[in-house]
């Protein structure tokens, strides 16, 4: 089913932001924002959207919208990550960097961009009721309180000591909160009570830490070519994460833990949910 999700995601994704004419005055925006968008990835965020929808007794194609727009969120925030004033990276998803090709004035409107199309997207959503709520959950949770505010963190942080209450507050912002985002909206799609928002909350938390630490534990062992990115970019920038602090095996070790809790979370839903249960435990195993 995942494969399926997959290919409505990225059928959907192009339609929604077509190629640009040869006479629009804006089209290298818009051709920055496709080469980021519809460069591949492995779209977790879309699939957690349209799962949840089902799972929550839901017609998961009526939920595609608010998945393009999580992943419009996901993918603004990495071409700004990758700017020479955040992270400064210049590999994304096995390709250069946006900013590599289109330079960082158009990098950073192709950002701005996908994410204003973003909310375009969500409040396209078939009910009018749910697309206000899809609409404010996106927004609470990838602004100044959730994945906004967790960058914040991580920019402050360069060449500190950390202690791992402080990274895991980071963490549950920058990388949990958007996760939150795409099982929520999925569920509100779907028309789900406040008791499944909030397992879908705990899957997500579970979840999006445990994806965190193990991106930590491949930045040191992973393969840049499998990864489509740099490696050894913390070390590089001086920054604390999962592996500086607990060592590897400690690390996976919390990321077998966290694994375990989204497990946990799935049980509150009363369909079957084995698809997520194997997304959650091949995630902990990840090499890419």
């Amino acid at each position: 089913m995942i494969n399926k999700y997959r290919e409505g995601i990225e059928s959907a994704l192009n339609q929604w932001i077509p190629c640009p004419g040869a006479d629009d005055p804006g089209g290298q925006v818009v051709e920055a924002m496709r080469y980021s968008l519809l460069a591949g990835g492995k779209r977790i965020r879309p699939v957690l959207t349209l799962a949840f929808c089902s799972l929550c007794g839901g017609d998961w194609q009526t939920a595609m919208p608010a998945a393009c727009a999580v992943e419009m969120v996901h993918t603004y925030s990495l071409i700004h990550d990758d700017l020479p004033c955040m992270d400064d990276d210049d590999l994304r998803r096995g390709r250069p960097a946006c900013h590599k090709i289109y330079g960082e004035a158009i990098a950073l409107l192709a950002g701005d961009g996908l994410l204003t199309k973003a909310f375009e997207c969500v409040t396209s959503l078939p009910d009018p009721q749910r697309a206000v709520k899809a609409a404010t959950c996106l927004a609470q949770l990838s602004g100044y309180k959730g994945m906004v505010g967790g960058q914040c963190i991580d920019l402050s942080l360069d060449g500190k000591e950390v202690e791992l209450a402080l990274l895991k507050t980071m963490d549950r912002k920058k990388t949990v909160a958007l996760i939150a985002a795409a099982c929520r909206v999925g569920c509100i799609a779907a028309g789900a009570g406040s008791k499944e928002l909030e397992a879908a909350s705990r899957y997500a938390k579970g979840l999006g830490m445990a994806f965190q630490i193990r991106d930590d534990i491949l930045d040191v062992t992973g393969d840049a070519g499998k990864l489509g990115k740099n490696t050894g970019m913390d070390s590089a920038h001086d920054k604390r994460n999962y592996v500086s602090l607990l060592g590897i095996e400690k690390a996976q070790a919390l990321v077998e833990r966290y694994t375990n809790l989204a497990i946990e979370a799935l049980a509150d839903f009363p369909l079957g949910f084995g698809m997520l249960r194997d997304l959650a435990l091949s995630l902990a195993e990840r090499e890419s």
